[in-house]
C-alpha cells in the first residue's frame, strides 16, 4: 500500500472533530490521506461536515447507518451492508473507528476482517453498566482478547495489516521525554520506577439537572470518568514504568482498589439548593427534585475515581501508584448555558494534569500541565503559567553519585518540541493527536516501519486490563452492599495465555 489513503471515519461526533478530523485534514495536504467519508446515525448523518482551515475547508459526506444494541459483538447486516457500499464505491483503504466506546468492537472488528488498517480510538471498549456490574466490567478485558485475536488473525492473512490505537499520549514530546529519561536511570542503576502520583482534573461542572439530560460524555451509561478519559492514564502510567523494567524486576501482577463519586456524591457535595443560590435562573430551568434526581441517577457511573494499585514481580512490590481521575475539579464556567455537543469541551472546562515519578534514590520526575483558561483569552501567552498550553517538566537527580546528573533541570514548552517525520510536534495534546494520525496513514504509505510504531495494539494488553480492574473494584465496591470488597489482582504480563472460556473472571479477579 502507497500514497494517498481513502479514510472511513466511524463516528463523527465532537470528539472527532474536534480531534480526528483537523488531523486528517494535516493528512490531506501531506499527501497520506485521499478522501474521508463519514459514517454514523441518521441524525448526525444528515448534512455534510466541514473540517479544515478556514484557508482550505472541506466537506465530508456522512452516510446513516441504524442503531443497534450495544451487547452485539457483530454488526447488524443491515450496517455490515451500507459499510461495504462505502468501502467499495469509495475505494476505502483504511477505517478510523471513532464511535462512543461501547460500540468500538463490532466496527473494529469488521474492519479487521475486511483486512483494512484501523486507528482506534480509545478507550478500546467499555460496557454499560461496568462500574456497578462485575460482569460488564470483566467484558472489558475480554473484548481486548477478542479483538488481539482478530488482529493475529488478520496480519496471518495479510502482514501489512495494522491496528494503531490513538492514545495520544505516546506522541507526546513531554510524556515521550519522561520514558527516555526513566530509561536513561534504569540503564545506568538497575532502579525500575518505584512509585507514580498521576492526576488528571477535567474542569467540568455539570448541573444537576445536565447529569440526567445530557448524555454526550455523560453517566447515564453505567459508567463514567474513567472510561471518559481514565484511559490515557491507563495506558501512560504501565507505558512509563515498562521503561524501568530491569531482567528480574519485570512487573507480572497488579493490585487496583478503587473508590469513586458517583451523581448521588455530587449532588451531596454542592445540592440544588446550593445550585439555585448561585446560579440565578437555575431554579426555574431545572425540572428535576433532589427526589427525582436520587432516583434517575441510580445506578449511574462514576464522576470521580480515585485509584491504589499495587505493581509486584515475583511477589515483591515494585511499584506503588496512586491515579486520580476527576471530572469534578476547578472550572472557568458561570452561567446556565450548555454549549453545542453538551460539556464535552468549552463552557468553563480546564484540564489540570500531574504526574510525579519516584525512580528509588536517584530521580524523581514532575511533570505538570496546568491552565486557567481555555483556547486564547484575556490575552495571556498560552505557554505562559495557566495559559491554554503551559507545561513544565522537572528532572531533579542523584548528583553525587559521579555519574555527570544535574540536580535540577526545568524543561518547559520550548525544550519539549521534538520531530515527527518531516514535521515539528509541539508538546500539546492537538499536535499530538495530529502525530498519532499521520504516523498510522505514513506506515500505510511506506514510510514508516511497524517496528516505529508508537502504539500497536498488540502493545495494550496492560492498559485495557488496568481498565477492567478498576471497574472491577468500583463493581464490586458497589454490589458488596456494606461487606468489605475483594481485592482486585490481574496479571500483568505484557503478554499472557488468554484465560479458557467462561474462566476469564476468575482469572482476572482472584482474590488473596
Amino acid at each position: 500500500m502507497s500514497g494517498a489513503v481513502n479514510v472511513l471515519v466511524v463516528g463523527v461526533g465532537p470528539h472527532t472533530r474536534l480531534n480526528h478530523l483537523p488531523a486528517l485534514a494535516v493528512a490531506q495536504d501531506a499527501g497520506l490521506a485521499g478522501t474521508v467519508t463519514g459514517i454514523d446515525l441518521p441524525d448526525a448523518a444528515a448534512a455534510a461536515v466541514e473540517y479544515g482551515t478556514s484557508g482550505r475547508p472541506r466537506r465530508m459526506l456522512v452516510v446513516p447507518v441504524e442503531p443497534f444494541p450495544v451487547s452485539r459483538r457483530a454488526l447488524p447486516d443491515g450496517v455490515r451492508g451500507v459499510l461495504e457500499g462505502v468501502v467499495e464505491r469509495e475505494r476505502i483503504g483504511a477505517v478510523v473507528v471513532a464511535t462512543e466506546p461501547s460500540v468500538h468492537l463490532p466496527y473494529a472488528l469488521w474492519a479487521m476482517e475486511r483486512d483494512l488498517p484501523v486507528l482506534l480510538d480509545k478507550p478500546l471498549t467499555v460496557h454499560p453498566g461496568a462500574s456497578t456490574d462485575p460482569v460488564a466490567a470483566q467484558a472489558i478485558a475480554d473484548d481486548f482478547d477478542t479483538l488481539l485475536d482478530a488482529y493475529r488473525a488478520a496480519r496471518r492473512r495479510d502482514p501489512r495489516m495494522v491496528v494503531s490505537v490513538m492514545s495520544q499520549r505516546r506522541w507526546h514530546p513531554a510524556f515521550r521525554r519522561v520514558r527516555e529519561l526513566i530509561a536513561e536511570v534504569a540503564e545506568a542503576t538497575n532502579c525500575p520506577v518505584t512509585s507514580v502520583q498521576s492526576s488528571h482534573g477535567d474542569g467540568q461542572w455539570r448541573l444537576p439537572d445536565e447529569l440526567v439530560d445530557l448524555g454526550y460524555h455523560g453517566f447515564n451509561r453505567g459508567y463514567g470518568k474513567a472510561a471518559h478519559s481514565g484511559y490515557h492514564h491507563f495506558d501512560t502510567v504501565p507505558w512509563w514504568l515498562s521503561a524501568g523494567e530491569r531482567p528480574g524486576k519485570e512487573i507480572d501482577e497488579i493490585e487496583v482498589h478503587a473508590a469513586c463519586t458517583r451523581p448521588a456524591d455530587f449532588l451531596a457535595q454542592l445540592t440544588v439548593a446550593d445550585h439555585a443560590r448561585l446560579l440565578p435562573g437555575f431554579a426555574d430551568r431545572s425540572p428535576y427534585t433532589e427526589q427525582d434526581l436520587d432516583r434517575l441517577t441510580a445506578g449511574f457511573g462514576e464522576v470521580d475515581v480515585f485509584l491504589n494499585v499495587t505493581y509486584r514481580s515475583r511477589g515483591r512490590v515494585m511499584a506503588l501508584g496512586s491515579h486520580n481521575l476527576a471530572h469534578t475539579t476547578f472550572s472557568q464556567r458561570g452561567n446556565l448555558h450548555t454549549v453545542a455537543g453538551g460539556l464535552y469541551k468549552d463552557n468553563g472546562r480546564i484540564g489540570q494534569e500531574g504526574h510525579l515519578i519516584q525512580q528509588g534514590p536517584f530521580q524523581a520526575l514532575h511533570l505538570h500541565v496546568l491552565q486557567t483558561l481555555h483556547g486564547d483569552e484575556d490575552g495571556i501567552d498560552r505557554h505562559a503559567a495557566g495559559g491554554a498550553d503551559h507545561i513544565e517538566l522537572h528532572v531533579f537527580r542523584n548528583d553525587r553519585l559521579g555519574l555527570g546528573w544535574e540536580r535540577h533541570r526545568t524543561l518547559g514548552s520550548t525544550d519539549l518540541v521534538e520531530d515527527c517525520g518531516d514535521r515539528t510536534v509541539l508538546p500539546t495534546q492537538r499536535s499530538a493527536r495530529t502525530c498519532a494520525v499521520t504516523e498510522f496513514l505514513a506506515h500505510l504509505a511506506g514510510h514508516v516501519p511497524r517496528a516505529e510504531l508508537a502504539s500497536d495494539l498488540a502493545d495494550h494488553r496492560r492498559p485495557a486490563h488496568l481498565m477492567a480492574g478498576a471497574y472491577l473494584s468500583m463493581s464490586r465496591r458497589w454490589t458488596a452492599t456494606g461487606r468489605p470488597a475483594d481485592p482486585v489482582v490481574l496479571d500483568f504480563r505484557p503478554t499472557a495465555p488468554a484465560p479458557r472460556a467462561g474462566h476469564a473472571l476468575a482469572a482476572l479477579g482472584a482474590t488473596r
